[in-house]
């Protein structure tokens, strides 16, 4: 792979390094700018990757230069990048939720291929799920590298146009949280009935792990899987049927629009024109 520069060094960038590094890149492909210093030396330490507090060197020495900070900083840590992005013309990506890529373009002086991309927690066990877009100047190279960057911690997905992003980012971003308040409430439910916690807990986790692997690797659709394990006149049924009262479709409609109308709105307050 080519040389491959992360700017900040969270957890979403950590398990993009782990993920890369287990796929059998070299550790001499990737290098990370963060401020932190005792951050750089767990990283440098645990990865053997190069590890430097110099955003515009990293950028002048990288060919795949990912920005890996949240969206409120990254307007600050891009404009004054603008000289070494412009020299070097690194394929840019940027995994910060709800910032359009024209608007990156244009901090980092316009004309540049950017791939924007919406991971999701689970990548930090390469279990994650990522939709992925390219504005008009990535080609068919840079989109695979693209890829092969993400799909190192679990699957990838492209789309057609940006605007999706934002459902991207309610269904799939957001998700994680969704399925936890899931477990939550199984569990509570399980633990008022009477089991001990941490039966409960290990049971509703299970299922939602068992439930979602059987989806995965099933050719039904999840709709002719929850038909089949629901009896007429049986547990399941009842259970759904509580469910069905609660107008569950509705409730995931209401979460799932306002974490997009959110996104939209975080890219309206931290756009170029703002």
């Amino acid at each position: 792979m080519n040389k491959l520069g992360i700017i900040g060094g969270g957890n979403m960038a950590e398990s993009l390094i782990g993920g890369l590094l287990a796929s059998g890149h070299k550790a001499s492909a990737v290098q990370v700018s963060e401020p932190d210093k005792n951050r750089r030396e767990q990283l440098s330490t645990k990865y053997g990757i190069n590890c430097l507090d110099n955003n515009s060197t990293l950028a002048g020495q990288s060919d795949l230069l990912l920005f890996a900070v949240k969206p409120q900083l990254l307007r600050q840590v891009a404009e004054p990048l603008k000289q070494a992005v412009q020299a070097k013309h690194p394929l840019i990506i940027s995994i910060a939720a709800g910032i359009r890529s024209s608007d990156l373009d244009l901090w980092l002086g316009g004309g540049l291929a950017i791939v924007r991309v919406m991971p999701n927690t689970p990548a930090l066990v390469r279990a994650g799920a990522s939709g992925l877009y390219a504005n008009h100047l990535v080609n068919n190279l840079q989109r695979d590298l693209a890829e092969s960057v993400l799909r190192s911690v679990g699957i990838t997905v492209w789309l057609e146009n940006e605007a999706q992003m934002d459902i991207v980012t309610a269904l799939s971003g957001s998700g994680p949280a969704y399925i936890f308040r899931v477990i939550e409430a199984m569990e509570e439910a399980a633990t008022q009935a009477g089991l001990e916690r941490e039966t409960s807990r290990l049971l509703a986790i299970e299922t939602v792990l068992g439930a979602a692997r059987l989806a995965i690797e099933s050719n039904d659709s999840p709709a002719e899987l929850r038909f089949k394990v629901t009896s007429p006149g049986g547990t399941t049924e009842k259970g759904l049927q509580q469910l069905e009262l609660g107008n569950i479709e509705q409730m995931f409609a209401n979460a799932i629009n306002a974490a997009m109308n959110r996104s939209r709105e975080m890219g309206d307050e931290l756009g170029a024109g703002t």
